[in-house]
């Protein structure tokens, strides 16, 4: 059975440079995203907006046989093996990124409240890059400042492609989110950058994945209890 990826390592700049310019190649590898880490929210003339000595990396595998050979065998999967990494299901697919247009629009049925794992990946329209930012980084702040988030980030490679990456304590706080679902004004800053996008979209493409959290590994800045436990 596939399984998808996502990982978080130190790196030295060189490596992470590198690893962007020429992403890894291994059997059962079936696509990969090497992107440097970026804090959500950070102004945006900031080293916290582009962090090259924090990789991220996505990926999507044939099995998990195929993910443990990587890491075992090749030097930036070791490198990886030395933060931390979760290991996904694919549940669900939102809009489409070429190398990830194969995966269904539904693969499996989520309770509302297990825990889920949200990633977005978009290539940017470049000459809409300011109204990304000034619509995005308001959402950036909401989910990372969300009270049912346990880990939520943004990676970026340049000069178009940028990443979201965020684990929910379950899949109802995360789609109450996406809706506008709480009070004040930052309930609905999600819904309205998703209507500015409709209005004028930012992106050349851009695609919303859910998974299912199967196993963590390894440690992310001292913690390594990052996927919450389902709720009974």
């Amino acid at each position: 059975m596939s399984v998808h990826s996502f990982h978080l390592a130190p790196a030295p700049v060189r490596r992470s440079v590198g690893a962007m310019l020429r992403p890894p190649a291994a059997q059962g590898l079936r696509h990969v995203e090497v992107l440097a880490g970026m804090e959500l929210g950070a102004p945006v003339a900031s080293p916290r907006r582009m962090q090259l000595r924090q990789l991220a990396v996505f990926a999507e595998w044939e099995d998990e046989a195929a993910l443990d050979a990587f890491l075992a065998e090749q030097p930036l999967g070791r490198a990886l093996g030395a933060g931390w990494h979760v290991r996904l299901e694919f549940l669900r697919r939102w809009g489409s990124v070429r190398e990830l247009a194969h995966l269904p629009a539904e693969a499996g049925r989520t309770d509302p409240g297990e825990p889920v794992v949200a990633v977005t990946l978009a290539r940017v329209r470049l000459p809409e890059l300011p109204r990304f930012i000034h619509w995005g980084r308001p959402v950036e702040r909401q989910v990372r400042d969300h009270p049912e988030t346990t880990l939520a980030l943004a990676a970026m490679r340049p000069v178009r492609t940028v990443s979201t990456f965020s684990v929910w304590t379950s899949s109802r706080a995360m789609t109450g989110m996406v809706f506008g679902r709480g009070e004040g004004d930052a309930a609905a800053r999600h819904s309205a950058a998703m209507a500015e996008r409709d209005r004028r979209d930012f992106h050349h493409e851009f695609t919303t994945l859910r998974f299912r959290p199967l196993s963590e590994h390894g440690s992310w800045q001292g913690r390594s209890d990052l996927i919450p436990k389902p709720r009974g």
